[in-house]
């Protein structure tokens, strides 16, 4: 098992080096002339290139590279490079404010979006699954999956906006304000607000997973249901819901892992429509807002901590696998 983990930890950062140059390569191609987009505007040729030559780039884009990873930009004094320690991802010219503090300033936000959404798609996605595991082909069953195929096709963007427009607009009507439609609370400020203010986009993300997880859930079920121990349980006398719950849904649970850590990590790398249409300043928002300011070093970083979050839940994903699989093992 340690070897397994060693070369996915050579693979994780190998992968990372691979985002790195590309994204580097990419903003250089998309943004062919940034100091006309940093520099004041109406500003002369001269205060252009002055731009360009304060900010290094009018280096070529190997040579950026570099100083991206060993120095970083000659503005606080002292070298603030990816290699260095604490690694640096650089600084915004936009906001005047080293790009690790702006990701790590909105990274709360993101993971309360994040972790809240995943534990109400995955208990809902394990009830509903192992529920239309147990009586397949029948209505129940068809109906489940129905409303399954139903929340897996509607846009995420639709579904916040009625979400917003029934249990926000129309409740207010009546002067009733369970659910404020934008905003955010820090948990430590007040854990009652912090959720409160982020159930609507918790429901927005849950709905648009519960079709995808409810479906793994229940063809998982049924296959672990044909498996020889589980007949050999009820054979043995064991209660119904002890074979469904202790018995196949513990060796049914692989494939939600697996998944669940995937789309844990897209969502930690910037649930971008969410975030928009209820407020909240996540790292999704800075990463588009970013982009359409010219400002790249943002967008490199935020490409890289989305890529490190990929990453690390891909490992801690194998690492869970392998101690749950004792034939693995």
């Amino acid at each position: 098992m340690i070897r397994n983990i060693g070369a996915a930890t050579a693979r994780a950062a190998t992968t990372l080096i691979l985002v790195l140059v590309a994204a580097f390569f990419i903003t250089r191609v998309a943004y062919r002339d940034p100091a006309n987009m940093l520099a004041p505007r109406n500003a002369t040729q001269e205060s252009v290139d002055a731009v360009s030559r304060a900010l290094r780039l009018d280096e070529p884009w190997y040579v950026q590279l570099g100083n991206y990873l060993y120095r970083g930009p000659d503005i606080q004094g002292a070298p603030m490079g990816l290699a260095q320690w604490p690694p640096g991802l650089g600084y915004s010219f936009r906001r005047q404010t080293p790009v690790t503090e702006l990701i790590l300033s909105k990274v709360p936000v993101t993971v309360s979006l994040a972790l809240g959404a995943l534990v109400i798609w995955t208990s809902l996605s394990i009830v509903f699954g192992v529920a239309a595991a147990r009586r397949p082909g029948t209505a129940a069953d068809r109906g489940i999956s129905t409303a399954a195929y139903i929340a897996l096709s509607l846009p995420t963007f639709l579904t916040g906006m009625l979400l917003s427009y029934f249990l926000f607009f129309k409740l207010s009507t009546y002067g009733l304000y369970w659910f404020p439609s934008s905003g955010y609370v820090p948990f430590a400020d007040n854990p009652f607000e912090w959720a409160r203010h982020l159930l609507l986009p918790w429901l927005t993300l849950a709905i648009a997973e519960i079709g995808l997880f409810q479906r793994v859930v229940r063809g998982s079920m049924l296959e672990t249901l044909g498996a020889d121990y589980i007949r050999t349980a009820r054979a043995k006398g064991v209660s119904e819901n002890a074979v469904y719950y202790r018995h196949a849904l513990k060796s049914a649970l692989n494939p939600v892992i697996t998944l669940g850590g995937l789309e844990l990590a897209v969502i930690m790398g910037g649930a971008i429509v969410t975030e928009t249409i209820f407020g909240l300043d996540g790292v999704g928002r800075l990463t588009i807002n970013s982009a359409l300011e010219g400002d790249f070093p943002v967008v490199i970083g935020t490409t890289i901590f989305a890529a490190a979050v990929f990453v690390l839940c891909n490992l801690v994903v194998d690492i869970v696998t392998e101690l749950r699989d004792p034939a693995a093992r």
